[in-house]
């Protein structure tokens, strides 16, 4: 079932297409990105079913002007009244601050870099995406119903169930670009779950999640009932597990563990609005190994389907495949349109707002690490004294130094090539990303993504972002 297009872009297409054709008369480049993205927000916890409108909904306009010099944006959410009469007030007040702006930033005492006008190809087209069942179709009681049956089977499951939370969130982002050479149209859907069991026995108490994520509609309900029994299941083994002695041990990074690591070491280390600021000791590694001969990482809106996907980003560049590490070697970054003016480099379709009314910086779509030809057992026999990692709570990384630690819902204990049942939580990881990445010694032969998450940058803007890869082995430090 194809995602509807926002019916307010389709109507208001014209009109911004008109104040783009006015503030072009007097401006190298004019654009327009226009957004109108709606969706709701599921919880049933205990006896409470909580319905509401998503956090990530939006609906307005943000125009970007070339002044000769560099560039300026003014966001805007008010399209109404007789539309000639409208645009024309509204092309003047937006050239009224584009010129007040220009002189306050003429007396600041630093230089504004020059920037080229961008110079874009001709290009129009419309994408929706496809999904099982749109959401919206869906009774919001029939919804809540399948929610609260279970949470109902949760506790059906296991005697040392104290509290648990079903939620269920989607969202159909719309988005126009328009400029002089430009216009884009997209419509696609996408939903996360989450499965928050916490179980309790004696003085022991202990929480769990499982997440499910995708360009999917009301399908992914189902997975999130498959999945219950497993989550519950570790949910309990929990109850027992112990501490970590801190050291350096040969691990196993899950899917995730392995997405996370993905993100943190060669995703924000990588984004090149860093490069320009100086902050990413990535760009001096350009060209140079940075991993073991085994180690390939892609990130891409159109690199995978997750909810990191689009077709074009909000700088009206298509969505891409960026091979950013090759066989251990450090091939490219990921740029927004403006960073990749700055280094003179093609933009790589990364450049996304938190809305309408943020700036775009170079930001992370679907960034996952490739397969091997190695099988989880194999890996497993082949660690004498060490840890297969499962479940990341959070991560952080220091671009700069190139310093990365993940926090770590649990791990197996793994000796003399099997695990011997044992698990430890929670626990962190710790490591220099070349030290990490240059450990990596074997790769399972399937890739998993996940996305249900969201990323921070600047003054902690999030967007979307899904990650991944393979089961990895490496060295990490733990504690």
């Amino acid at each position: 079932m194809k995602v509807p297009l926002s019916a307010y872009l389709t109507n208001n297409k014209h009109p911004l297409s008109r104040l783009v054709r006015i503030l072009s008369r007097e401006f190298p480049y004019v654009s327009i990105l226009s957004t109108d993205s709606i969706g709701m927000r599921y919880s049933v916890r205990g006896r409470v079913v909580d319905v509401r409108q998503s956090d990530w909904c939006e609906r307005g306009s943000v125009i970007r002007i070339h002044d000769g010099h560099g560039y300026s944006e003014y966001s805007f959410n008010s399209l109404e009244g007789d539309e000639q009469k409208h645009i024309e007030s509204l092309a003047a007040e937006i050239r009224d601050r584009f010129q007040s702006s220009s002189l306050v930033v003429q007396q600041l005492p630093f230089n504004r870099p020059k920037l080229p006008a961008i110079i874009e190809q001709p290009l129009s087209g419309t994408w929706q995406g496809e999904v099982g069942i749109l959401p919206d179709t869906v009774d919001v009681a029939e919804t809540t119903s399948r929610l609260t049956a279970l949470k109902d089977r949760a506790f059906a499951e296991s005697p040392y169930l104290v509290d648990m939370e079903v939620r269920f969130e989607y969202m159909r982002v719309s988005k126009l670009f328009v400029s002089n050479k430009r216009e884009l149209e997209q419509s696609y859907l996408w939903t996360q779950g989450y499965l928050i069991p916490v179980v309790r026995r004696d003085e022991a108490t202990r929480e769990m999640y499982a997440s499910y994520s995708g360009l999917k509609g009301v399908e992914l309900i189902d997975e999130m009932e498959a999945g219950l029994p497993e989550t519950m299941n570790i949910a309990v083994q929990l109850l027992d597990a112990g501490r970590i002695e801190p050291g350096e041990y040969e691990v196993i990074l899950s899917p995730g563990i392995a997405g996370l690591l993905a993100h943190e070491s060669f995703g924000h280390g990588v984004e090149t609005d860093m490069f320009v600021k100086g902050r990413a000791k990535a760009a001096d590694y350009i060209g140079k190994s940075v991993a073991s001969t085994i180690v390939n990482l892609h990130d891409g809106a159109r690199a995978a389907e997750q909810t990191g996907s689009y077709w074009f980003d909000d700088e009206g560049v298509l969505g891409g495949d960026s091979l950013v590490i090759e066989n251990g070697i450090f091939r490219n970054g990921i740029s927004d349109l403006l960073s990749a003016l700055r280094l003179g480099t093609s933009p790589t379709g990364n450049g996304k707002r938190e809305s309408f009314e943020r700036k775009a910086y170079a930001r992370m779509t679907n960034t996952f690490f490739t397969a091997g030809s190695d099988s989880l057992e194999q890996m497993i026999a082949s660690v004498k004294n060490g840890y297969l990692l499962e479940k990341f709570l959070s991560g952080m990384e220091d671009p700069k130094n190139w310093g990365i630690q993940g926090q770590i819902l649990y791990a197996r204990e793994i000796r003399d090539g099997k695990l011997n049942g044992r698990i430890v939580s929670p626990l962190f990881m710790f490591g220099y990303v070349p030290e990490v990445l240059g450990s990596v010694s074997m790769l399972s032969g399937e890739v998993q993504l996940a996305g249900s998450g969201m990323c921070g940058k600047g003054h902690k803007e999030y967007v979307k972002t899904s990650f991944g890869g393979p089961y990895m082995k490496t060295v990490m430090r733990l504690g």
